[in-house]
């Protein structure tokens, strides 16, 4: 019977929790720095802060392919892993340098040297777990995942309330502290999964453990694509697996138009219409994100005992109910909270089960290229939703943010309904207890 090695899906989810702890420290340092160091007004603020969404939509899916055919004593994945960390860590210590000397051209420099340093490891970082993990067990491991991510993202929020300090007559903090923690902390767990974390022989156990107990549903196999020295170089997907993975794509996109678009507007939301104008509005996103977290290892094992596919549905009904809920109140009210719970536990039931299901559509050993073609549907909505929200913000009304989250969840239940395949058939137990079991 399969059960989820624990230890080792945390060991493989370092790689995860170190880029955690970067995009973390990236959304909340370098905004500030832009702003307050180097006077940058909020519209090319934005553009810069959005640069790595930009490059993320080619980036990605190249980094994945690339390692998907990568073969090495160390592994597929992990030379990428190991080349991106340093190349960042190597440029991230020029970031502080630059910003105590207001050097603008060695920050940009530094700035897009640690992006695409990032880039070069972050599909093949998300892949490592598919890569070692039986194909019925992705979305428990998924969850751990998640776990880990967010404990680097806790990480790198400690280290800035701790380190983010301004000195007697500075204008600005000295960064350099915090820069120095991220890289360390990086570094040690780069180091650690590469000491403790024997890439082909886990795959190699995960792929005997598939053949030997494996539950999932029988997928056509997809006609390969060889090079000319009649190297595989990819393969070719049955039409309906194909348009499978297109819904699954607009769906991601659907569902991360209506989440990122709150999340990017919220806080200028609770100021216009509920009139909240300090940070109070926090408490709302801390509960949902308390629910999220609570909720991933139960809604792994859900993934196991419903499926992936209903799992999600559900999670994106919990999505638009949670939307729309919020969006009946004109003023705050502390019951509003009840839909940002809704919120957080649908999108963790949609986090921990899509990625998996849109890897298990592709070729076994594709891990990489589809973890890319995930990515990139989720990253081009993230640099659309801001602009499109924000036209109904701007010349229509704030109160068109919540309708605008409801309408895009709506649409992504819709071709969310449309996929056919990347499930695994649920696990028939004797009892619920028995989905707890898991290995040491």
């Amino acid at each position: 019977m399969l059960k989820l090695n624990y230890r080792r899906t945390i060991l493989v989810g370092f790689a995860f929790m170190t880029i955690s702890a970067f995009w973390q420290m990236y959304d909340n340092i370098i905004p500030l720095i832009l702003k307050e160091s180097f006077h940058m007004n909020d519209v090319v603020t934005g553009v810069i802060m959005a640069i790595d969404n930009v490059l993320a939509l080619f980036l990605l899916p190249m980094f994945g392919t690339l390692s998907d055919r990568c073969n090495t004593k160390i592994g597929k994945r992990m030379p990428f892993i190991i080349v991106g960390t340093v190349l960042s860590s190597i440029f991230m210590i020029f970031m502080p340098i630059a910003d105590n000397s207001s050097n603008l051209i060695m920050f940009m420099t530094a700035l897009g040297g640690v992006l695409l340093s990032m880039a070069i490891y972050r599909s093949p970082a998300v892949a490592l777990m598919p890569d070692v993990t039986p194909k019925e067990l992705r979305s428990k491991g998924n969850a751990v995942i998640n776990l880990m991510g967010t404990a680097g993202a806790i990480y790198a929020l400690v280290m800035i309330r701790l380190l983010v300090k301004k000195s007697i007559g500075a204008a600005t903090p000295n960064y350099m502290y915090l820069f120095i923690s991220l890289i360390v902390f990086m570094i040690l767990f780069t180091v650690l999964l590469y000491l403790f974390v024997p890439e082909n022989k886990w795959h190699n156990i995960a792929v005997e453990d598939e053949k030997k107990y494996g539950n999932h549903e029988e997928e056509e196999e997809g006609k390969a694509v060889l090079s000319k020295k009649g190297k595989v170089l990819r393969h070719k997907l049955p039409k309906d697996r194909f348009v499978s993975l297109i819904f699954l794509l607009l769906s991601v996109a659907f569902w991360y138009m209506a989440y990122n678009g709150v999340m990017s507007a919220f806080s200028r939301y609770a100021a216009e219409v509920w009139g909240m104008g300090d940070g109070g509005y926090t408490d709302c996103l801390m509960i949902g994100t308390a629910a999220a977290v609570i909720g991933y290892i139960p809604i792994g094992l859900l993934g196991g005992i419903l499926g992936r596919k209903k799992s999600i549905i559900i999670g994106v009904c919990a999505l638009i109910v949670g939307f729309a809920y919020v969006g009946l109140f004109g003023t705050y009210k502390s019951i509003i909270v009840i839909g940002f719970v809704l919120v957080g536990l649908g999108w963790a039931a949609i986090n921990v089960n899509s990625f998996p299901m849109a890897v298990d559509i592709g070729e076994e050993g594709e891990e990489g290229r589809y973890t890319g073609f995930y990515y990139t549907a989720s990253m081009a909505a993230q640099i659309l939703t801001p602009i499109l929200s924000g036209f109904f913000l701007q010349y229509v009304s704030y109160r068109t943010l919540f309708p605008y989250a409801t309408v895009f969840s709506i649409l992504a239940l819709l071709t969310m309904l449309m996929v056919k395949h990347g499930d695994v058939k649920p696990t028939k137990k004797k009892s619920l207890l028995e989905h707890l079991d898991v290995d040491d």
